[in-house]
């Protein structure tokens, strides 16, 4: 932003403030107070500019000159002023901050002059200076700021050839603009845009133009009723009109060059908006030249204008009417026929009727504006003489005069003007999209050169019948269509300079007033204030073109806003800062005053871009960010906004209006406010909602898997349990198998077993060790690798006869070995023999068995 949005008392610090504070020589004693700071008697010393003041500053800025121990006389608070090449900065000298009502960019500078105040004499101070040393600054953003400068100093003199010489530079690439570049916020080509804008109107809402598009001229598109015509592609037909046009279809190119010449400044009739559904179209131009007796006709122009008219193709509807609205007063366009313009005749133009709207020209607009700000300036809390209103008479008066002064107050903001020409505006806006949107009419719209409040027109009826203009994204395309396109002179209201040069610059007095050039309100000249003011060496950095025309539709914009605040995507916030960055001229969109002149220039490759910027700002917040409209529910208002008189009732706009005269009151949209943070907060809860149900679904999934390899750790568990069972259930089988061999087994816990033969009287002991058997088949043997089981039994007796050992041993050890020799256990399958060791395999199938072969256990 070009400068903080915050009251003339807020303050914003500075990145490394700690480090920029002057020290304790530096500071003045008694700084804060005027009184003490005019009595300091300090010479001036060379200081360097702070270090954390150079890094505050934006690419490109540089520091022109400073002046300090400055006091900014409407809050009585004295700091150090500098002034860059881009804005006057003023800084807290005691907290090193910037103050933003003291802080205002060089191109929002409307006026400046150099003041000396008289003092009356006190008794005992009969050495107190006669006249304090005085900067006003007038400011187009409804501020005026005052700064006093210690005598004998010259600070305040090299604050205002500074101040000459950089509010109004020699020529357009001397603006901050094109010095600090494209930076990152780069800018597309607004061609293309305007395109797009152009293929929405006609229902081709999926057609994408592109650069080469427009290079090679393939961009003529067109529906049933209307056209894209690249008749001034090169601008030589209008310089002040964009390079497509939309047209109806039925006129061909060579026609809508003989309908320009009749009107002024070559500004033909064209289709600004157009109803898909009934066809009704806005159209503007300029004024038709039919002369001081208005009987001057063109048949092309009549062509064009009746064939804005025509009926919705296959229909069986009459020939819809014809509305042409003269923005003017009736007296000023008659007025004008003497130097070649004028009106329409309702008899050259078939089925048409004439409207005048009574809109007051840009001089007047000018004027009002200066009287509202002075009024705000007397009558707001802080003023620009360092006095509240409230204390202007003692302190037992009101808002600036006593209780039988309340109806002058009120008067003087009458006086002004303003607010009834922003009706008027409205109402006008209001009244062509009525017709549009209920007789289904066209509605031709011009003034005199179709520049000014021809734009403010078309665009306000057009953002009152397309609810797309009242999104952000259509906002911009409505300003760029109509303002920007459309050569709306921006450089010459805005005092800028143009493409050819600086313009015409005229010195005035710093304030001019309806009723005479007065220095200051008749309520400043009360006792206790100022008893005289001489002017010297004033200078108005404006030219005679210069006029808020901008800010005054987009005043308007704010009434509707506050009439339909479901209606609008952005809010009264977006809407200043917006105003702010077209004030400052720190992006190239609005220098210039045509297309035609932004393309020679080549600025959208040089300069910022004031969308980006904005688009930026919201991009860390999202729709919380203070450029969203809290309260926007675009069900509410799908169609027209079609406001009755009754309604057309404007206010002051307190966040624009009202911010420095009267901080405190400015914020009228507390409770928008308010109400985002709660949405913030909400957005932040249902953040937090969603992250802990991501780590819920993680946890719930964590929690199944656990749950699945539990249930296979279960099932293993079962399994081993199970091989368990059947492994105790084998070692009983085994063990009675055994058993029954006359012999005792005993496990131990290492896994081996000792057997002890009882049939055996010197009671062997034998070791028995699992391995895998090696039997020698003798065919009678069986092989069951799930049921068998080997034993090898160590026979550790030193008196056994080796002479016939398998006899022996099987005789001594086998108790079913009978006596002639033969076994009464044939299924043994006793196949292992070695000198000290004998084998044998036991089948459990046979173990069970021989419960059944009782035979085996029958006594001899």
């Amino acid at each position: 932003m070009a400068t903080p949005k915050s009251g003339a008392g807020r303050s914003t610090p500075l990145r490394g403030s700690d480090d920029t504070r002057l020290t304790e020589s530096e500071k003045i004693e008694g700084a804060g107070s005027w009184d003490a700071l005019e009595w300091t008697k300090i010479e001036p010393v060379s200081r360097s500019v702070p270090e954390g003041v150079l890094e505050f500053l934006l690419e490109g800025e540089k520091f022109v000159v400073e002046g300090y121990v400055v006091v900014l006389v409407n809050t009585d608070e004295a700091g150090t002023l500098f002034v860059t090449n881009y804005r006057l900065l003023f800084l807290s000298e005691e907290s090193r901050n910037i103050i933003a009502l003291g802080t205002i960019p060089l191109a929002t500078i409307e006026k400046f002059s150099k003041i000396a105040m008289k003092l009356p004499s006190a008794p005992r101070q009969p050495d107190r200076p006669p006249s304090r040393r005085l900067l006003q600054v007038i400011g187009k953003d409804m501020r005026i700021m005052v700064f006093g400068f210690r005598p004998r100093m010259k600070q305040r003199r090299a604050v205002f050839d500074a101040l000459l010489r950089y509010t109004k530079p020699i020529g357009l690439w001397d603006i901050y603009a094109f010095i600090s570049g494209p930076t990152r916020f780069h800018n597309t080509n607004p061609k293309v845009r305007l395109l797009n804008e152009y293929s929405r109107l006609l229902g081709m809402g999926s057609y994408q133009a592109s650069t080469s598009i427009i290079e090679d001229g393939s961009f003529k598109l067109s529906n049933d009723l209307w056209r894209i015509s690249s008749v001034n592609s090169n601008y030589t037909m209008c310089p002040t009109y964009p390079f497509a046009l939309l047209l109806p279809k039925s006129i061909s190119d060579g026609e809508v060059l003989q309908a320009s010449t009749f009107r002024a400044r070559c500004r033909l009739p064209v289709i600004t908006w157009c109803h898909s559904g009934t066809g009704a179209v806005l159209a503007r131009s300029s004024q038709p030249l039919v002369g001081l007796m208005m009987n001057m006709r063109s048949n092309a122009d009549e062509n064009l204008v009746a064939a804005l008219c025509s009926s919705v193709a296959g229909a069986k509807q009459p020939r819809r009417k014809l509305y042409i609205a003269d923005a003017r007063p009736r007296k000023n366009a008659l007025a004008n026929g003497a130097m070649g313009g004028g009106s329409e005749s309702s008899s050259h133009y078939f089925q048409s009727e004439i409207v005048f709207f009574g809109i007051d020209n840009i001089h007047a607009m000018r004027d009002s504006l200066s009287r509202l700000r002075d009024y705000l300036d007397t009558y707001g809390a802080t003023s620009s003489d360092g006095m509240s209103s409230f204390l202007r008479h003692g302190g037992w008066t009101w808002g600036g005069g006593n209780l039988s002064s309340m109806s002058a107050s009120v008067s003087t903001l009458g006086d002004s003007g303003w607010l009834i020409h922003v009706q008027n505006v409205l109402a006008g806006s209001a009244w062509i999209a009525a017709r549009v949107a209920l007789e289904s009419a066209s509605v031709l719209v011009h003034c005199s050169d179709g520049w000014d409040r021809t734009t403010q027109l078309v665009s306000l009826a057009s953002l009152l019948l397309d609810p797309y203009y009242r999104t952000l994204k259509g906002f911009q395309a409505l300003v760029e269509k109509d303002w920007l396109s459309f050569g709306h002179p921006f450089s010459d209201r805005m005092g800028m300079p143009t493409l050819l040069g600086s313009g015409n610059s005229v010195y005035e007095l710093p304030r001019q007033y309806s009723t005479g050039s007065l220095p200051s309100p008749p309520m400043r000249q009360a006792s206790g204030s100022f008893t005289s003011q001489a002017q010297s060496s004033s200078h108005a950095q404006t030219s005679n073109n210069y006029s808020p025309i901008f800010l005054q539709w987009v005043d308007c914009v704010a009434q509707l806003l506050r009439m339909y605040p479901f209606a609008f995507e952005f809010s009264s916030g977006f809407l200043v800062d917006f105003m702010d960055c077209v004030l400052s001229c720190r992006f190239g969109n609005f220098l210039c005053n045509s297309e035609k002149e932004r393309q020679q220039s080549g600025i959208s490759d040089s300069c910022g871009c004031l969308w980006m910027y904005l688009a930026d700002s919201r991009a860390s917040e999202g729709s919380s960010h203070v450029h969203y409209n809290a309260f926007y529910d675009p069900s509410k208002h799908e169609g027209p906004l079609l406001p009755p008189a009754a309604a057309l009732a404007p206010t002051l706009w307190p966040q624009f209006h009202l911010r420095w005269a009267c901080s405190a009151e400015a914020q009228a949209g507390e409770i928008e406010a308010q109400c985002r943070s709660m949405a913030k907060k909400f957005s932040e809860m249902q953040k937090a909602k969603e992250v802990a149900e991501e780590k819920a679904k993680e946890t719930a999934a964590a929690l199944k898997s656990l749950s699945a390899a539990l249930q296979n750790e279960k099932q293993i568990s079962s399994s081993a349990m199970n091989m368990a069972k059947r492994a105790s259930k084998e070692s009983a089988a085994i063990k009675r198998a055994v058993q029954s061999l006359g012999c005792k087994v005993h496990l131990s816990g290492s896994g081996d077993c000792i057997v002890d033969i009882e049939n055996n009287p010197r009671e062997i002991p034998q070791k028995l060790m699992p391995s895998p058997s090696e039997r020698e088949s003798d065919g009678t043997s069986q092989n069951d690798e799930k049921s068998d089981l080997s034993v090898s039994i160590t026979v550790t007796a030193d008196d056994v006869n080796s002479g016939n050992p398998f006899t022996r041993v099987c005789e001594s050890l086998c108790p079913l070995r009978s006596r002639d020799g033969h076994c009464r256990w044939p299924d043994a399958g006793c196949a292992q023999f070695g000198s000290q060791f004998v084998g044998l395999r036991a089948n459990f199938d046979a173990f069970d068995r021989l419960s059944i072969y009782d035979s085996y256990f029958c006594s001899e």
